[in-house]
């Protein structure tokens, strides 16, 4: 298979299906073909691919995540506030894989940290980095506590919704867009970047399994296709595009879902 897509030409072809999956996602209602859908099964894992090499060669890892989390509290409170303006009956705006590669990068960072004390055999490095892949596991503890805290928000005075809002914008493995499925296969993407086939292989098994366990109701397990642009990637970043994806992410989400709530009324 020739090898001619570098990392920006990756995420333009996730980008153009991802805005097919969220048109079907706005308008199914009105008719909008389920093949958009199936489409957008290739995008997280195409995002998560280009996540793992982003991570792998930033120079500023700190930062990379850093920018990550804003945007995922960030867009949490924006589409909270958007759905409330513009309430849609036919839309769920739960939109935000900004926590996804948050996550995941959080345990790309843990797992390298892992390794470094593994190799050194320093013992504290390696106990301190297996604590830490508990932190995003122990971030959904609010959850637990919801129907406590909507009782003191409603006394308060405060919207019953506001706790749930608020837990959910806290990135956690149970609460992030594609669950911790995509943490997992974004984890395993930057573990075996210097093994594509293996990647793949990945990639395929939990495809198998999701098919499998969904009985192929879902159309979940078409993620596997996103193997045929991935093994087309030549290893090369080619022009940035972060502001744009920063940017076209949650702009276009949110026009249409404006559009799809303004054309019901």
């Amino acid at each position: 298979m020739m090898k001619t897509l570098d990392s920006t030409k990756l995420k333009i072809i996730a980008c153009a299906l991802m805005f097919g999956d969220h048109v079907h996602q706005m308008f199914y209602h009105a008719g909008a073909p389920v093949w958009l859908t199936w489409l957008g099964r290739l995008v997280f894992p195409l995002f998560l691919f280009t996540s793992a090499e982003a991570f792998h060669y930033t120079r500023n890892r700190g930062g990379y995540i850093l920018r990550l989390g804003i945007a995922s509290v960030a867009m949490s409170v924006g589409f909270s506030i958007l759905s409330s303006a513009l309430p849609n009956p036919n839309v769920v705006l739960m939109n935000n894989a900004f926590a996804t590669f948050f996550v995941a990068a959080l345990y790309m960072l843990f797992a390298d940290r892992l390794i470094s004390g593994i190799k050194d055999g320093d013992a504290w490095k390696i106990a301190s980095s297996a604590l830490m892949c508990f932190i995003p596991i122990v971030s959904a503890v609010p959850l637990l506590f919801l129907n406590q805290l909507t009782e003191a928000a409603v006394s308060a005075g405060l919207p019953a919704s506001l706790p749930a809002r608020a837990a959910l914008a806290i990135p956690s493995v149970l609460t992030v867009e594609g669950g911790y499925t995509m943490i997992l296969i974004g984890l395993a993407f930057y573990l075996l970047r210097e093994r594509r086939w293996a990647q793949v292989a990945v990639l395929a098994a939990f495809s198998i399994a999701q098919f499998i366990m969904d009985r192929g109701a879902s159309p979940q397990w078409m993620m596997v296709f996103a193997a045929i642009p991935i093994l087309m990637y030549n290893g090369r970043k080619g022009r940035g595009m972060k502001t744009f994806f920063y940017v076209f992410y949650p702009a276009h989400i949110a026009g249409l879902y404006a559009l799809s709530t303004l054309l019901i009324k």
